[in-house]
């Protein structure tokens, strides 16, 4: 083992780091530099001494991952980036301008060492607890001589008041993930003022409760940091160390004030500060020494990375499901020519299957029929993974005999308990997707949509290529009443750009929307799901072809050739549209029904729709179609209050949403030309 870089030079690279973060701030008139002044002390005994990572080859998979959840502090994390070589220093002085790789919050770039994107507080704990489970996961498949690294995690007092933090604590407690480690920057003060003014929780006791290894150190005495880390990694169990830091630190008049959290110290306070610390160069210069401070960590990661390369070089390609060479089914999974033969074998034989049982099950729900597809495409993808929000039977988002649990006892597993935590749930789903080797999902009912959206809104600023299972998906859920059914939340999906939304009608498109979605590496996708049965359609399916993929298609039309009307729906509407325009027939109106499951596949005026008047159906407040009408010629027929607790059918013909209402609606629409 490399000898340790000695205190003194970690003092002088942690009083660079803070000048840095001084000048970046004062240069831009915006930023954070309290917490990067503070914290400097425990991220160079972490970097100079602990952290196993090779600058010159960033994306090794093997690598330790290092997380800012405290993402405001950004300008630490740049200023470790450059002094690593990845970052140029002229980026550091476009700090927070427009097109620069220094935006205010960091934002996911592998190649300059962010590992995920963060600033919403607590976001970058729930993405280190998935990071770790990934470590472990693949750790158990491959072999811990070929995976085995920490992921460590810095977090302020705003990530541990967040909600999912707790969420993602238990978790990581529940997981013995003993190869994470928290570092808490325990400054007492938020931008209010104090923390103490809201919050007096016991953050020790806290992560104790939760199973982990909790201790504390003083955050500017380097010895103790070091015996802290020490501790940690000696110990089995996940790792909380609370560091106590003062804010601002460095700086003679503000250190310790809320006033250094947020804003810029000033020209007169800068000043003082560089006197204070006795750091006589102009900005934005760094001495050589200190540059060279860091070549222990740059020979340590690259003697780490070769002797791993040795082990990794002459294992067989056998044990490497999804990728040419042990680095491939490490990393992040691509769209690749690889990926997308195994999803259409998954296809293939889950149609396969379809037309065998269909015969015997023509009407199933939406969410079955998805199950059935599900373990198709992970008998093919052996890197698909996930589970759901303690709804294992409801969602039906398990791959079944393919693999079992995981457990802190056994990580080989496929399936993820995540127990009533969606918002952790989809946290750590971004951070299996980030670590790479697996291909994550998630499940819960679509009304608790509304508990994940910060996580999956960051999915899709990432572009990840997590699926997200949401199943009971409209008030034909029935009796479980308005608090389970959702109204809005569609509209609230297909709002979140780069998130594609997919609303199978029938078996057949569930498979083909599980193919979309598993093809979609670049961005998250969610699959909209029924609790209640639905006939199957009756299309012809060509082989190799995806009708979803359209985004509409034609399920039934006229035998005439130009229809009076085009009714279009989405998911369990699909079928009540049939049935409506079967009425309209015995009154000599001639419509035709087309399918839309993913309306985002589409333009802004589609030509599917045809140019007959459009009736658009769907049970829940339907304003995403508004963009698809054409003033008074085209109406959407939707919900506009809350749902019912009621069998199914009563709370369909309570709000409407029936074929013969649809009909009348229709004829309605006709009228009015």
């Amino acid at each position: 083992m490399l000898a340790r870089t000695d205190l003194e030079t970690i003092a002088s690279v942690a009083r660079a780091l803070r000048v840095l973060s001084v000048d970046a701030t004062e240069h831009a008139r915006s930023g954070h530099p309290g917490m990067p002044m503070g914290f400097a002390d425990v991220a160079s005994v972490l970097f100079l001494n602990y952290l196993r990572y090779d600058p010159a080859c960033p994306l090794w998979p093997d690598r330790d991952r290092f997380v800012l959840s405290a993402g405001h502090g950004s300008i630490l994390l740049y200023g470790l980036s450059h002094l690593l070589g990845l970052m140029p220093m002229d980026e550091i002085r476009r700090f927070r301008q427009l097109g620069s790789r220094t935006p205010g919050h960091p934002e996911l770039d592998r190649r300059l060492g962010i590992e995920t994107t963060t600033g919403p507080l607590g976001q970058g704990l729930a993405n280190a607890v998935g990071m770790a489970l990934g470590e472990r996961m693949l750790a158990a498949r491959h072999g811990e001589h070929v995976v085995n690294h920490h992921t460590w995690v810095v977090v302020g007092d705003g990530c541990l008041m967040e909600g999912i933090s707790h969420e993602a604590i238990s978790l990581a407690g529940h997981w013995q993930l003993g190869k994470l480690v928290v570092l808490f920057d325990d400054n007492g003060i938020s931008i209010d003022g104090a923390v103490s003014l809201a919050c007096s929780d016991d953050q020790h006791r806290r992560f104790e409760a939760c199973g982990w290894h909790a201790q504390s150190c003083d955050g500017h005495d380097l010895e103790s940091v070091e015996a802290a880390i020490d501790a940690a990694l000696a110990d089995p169990r996940p790792s909380f160390i609370a560091c106590r830091t003062v804010i601002g630190y460095g700086s003679p008049n503000k250190a310790g004030s809320e006033s250094t959290h947020g804003t810029p110290l000033g020209e007169e306070e800068s000043a003082a500060t560089r006197t204070h610390l006795k750091w006589n160069q102009p900005a934005f210069e760094i001495p050589t020494k200190i540059y060279k401070a860091f070549e222990g960590l740059r020979r340590r990661g690259a003697e780490a990375r070769k002797a791993w390369q040795q082990i990794c070089a002459p294992l067989p390609e056998t044990r490497l499901p999804g990728g040419r060479t042990l680095e491939d089914a490490l990393a992040p999974i691509p769209a690749s020519a690889s990926w997308n033969r195994a999803v259409r074998a998954g296809t293939a034989a889950a149609m396969e299957a379809l037309n065998a049982t269909e015969p015997k099950a023509p009407s199933v729900a939406t969410r079955q029929s998805s199950a059935q597809a599900l373990n198709h495409y992970a008998s093919a993808l052996p890197q698909l993974v996930g589970g759901s929000a303690d709804l294992t039977g409801s969602t039906g988002a398990h791959v079944g005999a393919l693999g079992g649990a995981v457990s802190a006892c056994d990580f080989s597993g496929r399936y993820v308990r995540f127990g009533v935590r969606e918002h952790a749930m989809a946290g750590v789903m971004n951070g299996l997707a980030l670590h790479g080797g697996l291909a994550p999902y998630g499940s819960t009912f679509l009304t608790f949509s509304d508990y994940l959206r910060p996580s999956l809104r960051l999915a899709a600023l990432m572009g990840l290529g997590v699926i997200y299972v949401f199943t009971h998906d409209s008030v034909a859920l029935g009796e479980d009443g308005p608090t389970h059914q959702p109204i809005e939340h569609l509209d609230g999906l297909r709002a979140v750009p780069n998130l594609h939304v997919y609303r199978p009608a029938d078996s057949a498109e569930t498979i083909e929307c599980w193919a979309l979605a598993l093809q979609r590496r670049q961005a998250p996708s969610a699959l909209v799901l029924t609790r209640q049965r639905t006939p199957e359609l009756g299309v012809t399916r060509v082989p190799k072809q995806n009708l979803s993929a359209r985004g509409a298609y034609l399920v039934k039309a006229p035998k005439a050739a130009k229809p009076d009307l085009t009714l279009i729906g989405s998911g369990s509407e699909v079928a009540l549209c049939v049935e409506a325009a079967r009425l309209l027939a015995r009154k000599k109106i001639k419509a035709c029904v087309l399918s839309c499951p993913a309306p985002q596949l589409l333009g802004r005026a589609s030509r599917r729709f045809g140019g007959a008047p459009r009736l658009f159906v769907e049970a829940a407040s339907g304003h995403y179609w508004q963009r698809f009408t054409r003033g008074g010629k085209d109406q959407v027929l939707g919900l506009t209050q809350f749902g019912h607790s009621a069998p199914q059918g009563d709370v369909l013909e309570h709000v409407g949403l029936t074929p013969s209402r649809i009909a009348q609606h229709a004829q309605e629409l006709i009228h009015k030309r």
